[in-house]
């Protein structure tokens, strides 16, 4: 398989450790699609090869089921998996937090995740 098409989702695409999440909360550019708001930080110079790396966020204030959080959960990261060519060639952090009281269907939240992506990328592509 390519890199291309290499829609998997290993630890190393996830955003993990306190360090790496303050750091994204601290220094994030914040925007929103519709019902999913994102935050994004790009790290220039960073001696690893260029990732993308993705935090989920679905808050409790909203669904106080578990079983509904990690339904949209699992939802917004297969969006993300499936899309995340869009981003390639990309070194930054990005956090995808869920802003709405309903459950909404695969086919919406996979447009907005893709909604999301090509405009990070924009403004990245705008930024160099």
């Amino acid at each position: 398989m390519t890199e291309a098409h290499d829609h998997t989702f290993p630890k190393a695409e996830k955003v993990w450790g306190k360090k790496n999440v303050d750091l994204l909360f601290a220094k994030g550019r914040w925007g929103s699609a519709g019902e999913v708001k994102y935050c994004y930080v790009s790290e220039p110079g960073a001696s690893s090869p260029k990732t993308v790396r993705v935090m989920v966020s679905v808050p409790k204030r909203f669904f106080k089921r578990a079983v509904k959080r990690n339904l949209l959960k699992r939802r917004i990261r297969e969006a993300y998996r499936l899309q995340k060519d869009l981003l390639a060639g990309k070194d930054l952090s990005l956090l995808f937090a869920y802003n709405c009281d309903r459950v909404l269907d695969f086919g919406q939240i996979y447009s907005l995740v893709g909604e999301i992506l090509r405009t990070v990328s924009a403004k990245l592509d705008a930024a160099d």
